[in-house]
């Protein structure tokens, strides 16, 4: 048994990954997702179970007209007859056929218990079941990848059976056979036993692993699953899936690739694999881990100053790769702990010039600031500002001369929100009034009537989250609040901040700080701008620091 040179990947996150709680993928979304992951260079894509659902159908029936597929198989996926049904009278089957891929995957109980218990048929009636299947299956030019379900808690009870369950689909002409911990339960040293058992009785027949990760270390499953002679690792992006998820690519590939030397995706596509994994977050409407490995916002964020002052000396020193190679880039975090030096490297990250005394007046500011309630490190566009006011840069999109909101509780049970909005912009005093759900939110309609029209660029600018916390709960109703808003322009994604004993008014600065970031990233795209943005620093009801 050998470590193999090459492993392919094998996604399901269409299928197995949009069983996790809250995810729900349209058609579009699942031809989206599926554009990105040929984008990345998988080997194969599972597009879902044709016949079993409408939106699966439907799936099957426009992909071969409209995803343009250029290294990656769309697969589509299936069980095994069922008991007692001949393999060419049984439905499944036949959607199989008839679902126009090249390769299909079906699943069969290979856990004893499962097949008493669960399907009420004989252990030899399931051997039949995985035999007859491939067969008819291979009959009708397919490729074939068996996934053995709960292999390893049936290999641990029944050895034998669960073998032959193996042996049924090899000698049936199976392409791969993937072992699954479908339970997710298995640890890496029962991995090592149970593949340094299995793997040598099939030589000739590639084999593939397919983990949960209820255990906590599905990444580390599969993993050992490669070096003990794998040769297919499935998976899901951003380690989507039921329960607690199935195994993480954005973690195994670059594992692979990167620790391990071994060929996954392309290698001139591992730069892609963060975007990617960016992107499908979007796309199924997740927000991503930040500290996820390798393609996390904050996988190479540092923010200790003994950090940052060796990073500057040697990038290695803590860093386990070069961020570049993944797509993802070094950021450091600056908080009322940092010393000028993380100061001066924060600048440089965002090109901005600051001599040591505008350090010195930003990081006293800073120090104020946190110690009022603020937390940049969590804030990043209204970090930015702040650096950039130091530089004399002041925001030249609109002046705010007032704002108002009031709500009403009306007698028929409706509770109606309002604002008033006064600003200057182009020119002209302008004056809106806006209806919403509540006080921020009309005064995000207010403020955008009035300045809309100058810049277009605010129609793709939205609000992804709104989060407030009580800083010191001691005084009740009259506590000071933080509140932090995510924005994006569906391409990048910030964060603003702003603190108040009055939440409006807390919620308008990270709101106006959000606006201001906003036009200010579309006009360096548009300035041709490869460096750096702003924000400034938190505003008060008139729009001044």
């Amino acid at each position: 048994m050998s470590v193999p040179d090459a492993v392919e990947i094998y996604d399901t996150t269409l299928r197995d990954g949009s069983q996790r709680e809250g995810l729900s993928l349209t058609v579009e979304d699942k031809l989206r997702v599926a554009e990105q992951l040929d984008h990345l260079g998988v080997h194969y894509i599972e597009g879902g179970w044709p016949g079993a659902n409408p939106k699966d159908i439907e799936f099957f029936d426009r992909a071969p007209s409209e995803l343009s597929l250029s290294t990656a198989t769309l697969v589509a996926f299936g069980s095994t007859r069922r008991a007692g049904v001949r393999a060419d009278d049984d439905d499944t089957l036949r959607h199989l056929v008839k679902a126009n891929t090249s390769t299909v995957c079906i699943v069969a109980k290979s856990w004893d218990y499962h097949v008493t218990e669960a399907l009420r048929t004989s252990l030899d009636e399931a051997v039949s079941m995985v035999r007859d299947s491939v067969e008819f299956l291979r009959a009708a030019g397919l490729r074939v990848f068996l996934d053995a379900e709960h292999f390893f808690d049936g290999y641990k009870r029944n050895p034998e059976f669960s073998l032959q369950v193996l042996a049924a689909a090899a000698e049936a002409g199976a392409d791969a056979l993937v072992l699954c911990d479908t339970n997710g339960g298995t640890l890496p040293h029962e991995v090592e036993e149970v593949m340094g058992a299995v793997v040598p009785q099939f030589d000739g027949v590639d084999v593939g692993v397919h983990f949960h990760d209820d255990g906590g270390v599905a990444v580390a499953n599969a993993l050992m699953g490669v070096r003990m002679g794998a040769k297919q690792v499935q998976g899901c992006i951003n380690g989507y899936g039921e329960r607690t998820g199935n195994a993480n690519l954005c973690t195994i590939i670059p594992d692979l690739a990167l620790k391990m030397r071994i060929r996954t995706i392309p290698e001139d596509r591992l730069e892609r694999i963060t975007a990617v994994s960016h992107h499908i977050a979007e796309l199924v409407n997740l927000t991503l881990d930040p500290q996820a490995p390798f393609v996390g916002p904050s996988a190479f964020a540092h923010k200790a100053g003994l950090h940052t002052s060796a990073i500057l000396r040697a990038r290695d020193a803590y860093e386990h790769i070069n961020p570049d190679l993944v797509g993802n880039g070094t950021r450091f975090v600056v908080s009322e702990l940092s010393g000028k030096s993380t100061l001066q490297l924060k600048a440089e990250e965002l090109g901005l010039a600051l001599d040591g005394d505008a350090l010195g007046s930003v990081l006293d500011r800073l120090k104020e600031l946190e110690h009022r309630g603020y937390h940049f490190e969590a804030a990043d566009a209204s970090l930015e500002l702040l650096m950039r006011r130091a530089t004399g840069w002041s925001q030249p999109y609109f002046r705010l001369e007032s704002f108002q909101a009031s709500s009403e509780h009306r007698e028929d049970g409706r509770f109606v929100t309002e604002a008033v909005i006064k600003v200057h912009v182009g020119g002209e005093r302008r004056i809106a009034v806006a209806e919403g759900n509540g006080p921020v939110n009309a005064l995000d309609q207010a403020l955008r009537s009035t300045i809309e029209q100058f810049y277009p660029a605010l129609s793709s600018i939205h609000l992804t989250d709104y989060r407030v916390r009580v800083l010191d709960t001691a005084k009740g109703t009259g506590a000071v609040t933080r509140v932090l808003l995510d924005s994006t322009d569906g391409e990048r994604s910030w964060s603003t901040i702003g603190v108040s004993e009055n939440i409006i008014e807390a919620s308008w600065q990270a709101l106006f700080d959000s606006i201001v970031f906003g036009l200010l990233l579309h006009d360096d795209d548009a300035a041709g701008d490869t460096g750096g943005h702003a924000l400034a620093e938190p505003k008060g009801p008139d729009g001044t620091a």
